[in-house]
């Protein structure tokens, strides 16, 4: 693979998607007071006792088991008790456990938004009660009762795929025409505005040039979009263009917004007689190296996923809680993009990874984030 396509952002990358951020943003456990304590001395503060609430939108999806969990070990190894909750996509059921949260004392709640823009009266009341709130991953939007925001570069995912693309298709030597399809995330999730941009700043020239073809003629979000990332949804969109518009043409290339709508094209391109020797699969993307998309690399059935390592995220999200819990300001790299429709919210951006065959052991394996045993389950 040639050089541009590096398995972590440069500078110039991640200064683009802040660019662009900033135009687009015009297991349940014991409550907050019983989880267990770390023998760890914590952060040396007073953190021992210290409850800190962690709201994420659902355990159907790996990574936010993955988050979720990460969080917690990181939290209790300080000393924090914490009340870890997973709302099953309901936006209802996510606001009462926050409201929950407050009741029981939590001085900081940790939100990972099912819908960013369904919070801002329940966070209201956390500021009223004096909480602290860090966004996490999903940028929660009109309220200033948001202190902080961490998440990866979600320009960044989107260039990433969108490189991928170019590269193995041989975009840049002017190779093609290739049939591309796209599948985005739910609307209301305000990362899908920057991977989308970012994608589309890579292909949409070789869109305009006629190197990619989108027989579909689907190209805007809204015509993408794929609501609460459910995978059955992807599968019968994708069923849906594969009957309309290829049954007498080959589909090449599927850029996919994440690993759940992923597999979702996926079963739809295998039900169509993809991933056969007359009939291979096309070049289709991923985000988040989930452990059955992995396996799927590994096959040959998905081409690459993005690596977002949740680990690190947690440490900066643990490194917010004992700053603000400590009087201190968190450490931070962006000041100026995330702009939630009340306040340019302070932001620690993480780079994202590609992951494919070729660096998967390195990545995954080496790294300890998975075990070579798990991806032969």
């Amino acid at each position: 693979m040639e050089q541009p396509l590096k398995a972590t952002l440069s500078r110039r990358t991640f200064l683009a998607g802040s660019a662009v951020a900033a135009a687009a943003a015009g297991l349940t456990l014991a409550g907050c007071g019983g989880g267990g304590q770390s023998s760890s001395s914590g952060s040396g503060s007073g953190a021992k006792g210290v409850k800190v609430g962690v709201s994420m939108p659902t355990k159907s999806l790996q990574r936010w088991n993955q988050d979720g969990a990460n969080m917690q070990e990181k939290l209790k190894a300080k000393g924090y008790e914490v009340d870890l909750q997973f709302a099953e996509n309901k936006v209802e059921t996510q606001v009462s456990q926050i409201e929950n949260m407050i009741t029981k004392g939590c001085k900081v709640i940790i939100v990972g938004a099912i819908d960013g823009g369904s919070l801002s009266s329940v966070l209201d009341e956390a500021k009223n009660a004096g909480v602290k709130v860090i966004s996490y991953d999903r940028l929660i939007m009109n309220t200033d009762a948001v202190n902080y925001y961490a998440t990866f570069d979600n320009y960044g995912v989107g260039k990433i795929q969108g490189q991928y693309i170019e590269q193995k298709l041989g975009l840049k030597d002017g190779k093609g025409p290739f049939n591309f399809e796209i599948t985005t995330g739910p609307l209301d999730d305000n990362n899908v505005v920057f991977f989308f941009k970012g994608a589309m700043d890579v292909l949409q020239p070789y869109i305009d040039k006629g190197q990619l073809v989108v027989k579909s003629g689907q190209m805007s979000r809204e015509q993408c979009a794929t609501p609460n990332w459910d995978e059955a949804k992807a599968q019968e969109r994708m069923d849906n263009i594969l009957t309309t518009y290829y049954t007498n043409a080959k589909l090449d290339a599927v850029l996919c917004s994440n690993d759940s709508t992923s597999l979702g094209v996926q079963s739809a391109l295998k039900s169509a007689g993809y991933n056969s020797a007359d009939k291979p699969m096309p070049l289709v993307t991923g985000q988040d190296a989930n452990l059955p998309n992995v396996k799927a690399i590994l096959a040959g059935e998905q081409a690459m996923s993005v690596f977002k390592d949740t680990r690190a995220l947690a440490d900066e999200v643990v490194k917010m809680v004992d700053a603000m819990l400590n009087g201190q300001e968190p450490e931070v790299n962006d000041t100026k993009s995330y702009n939630n429709g009340v306040k340019v919210i302070p932001s620690y951006l993480l780079q994202p990874q590609f992951v494919d065959k070729s660096n998967y052991k390195d990545l995954l394996i080496d790294s300890g984030y998975y075990k070579e045993a798990d991806l032969q389950k």
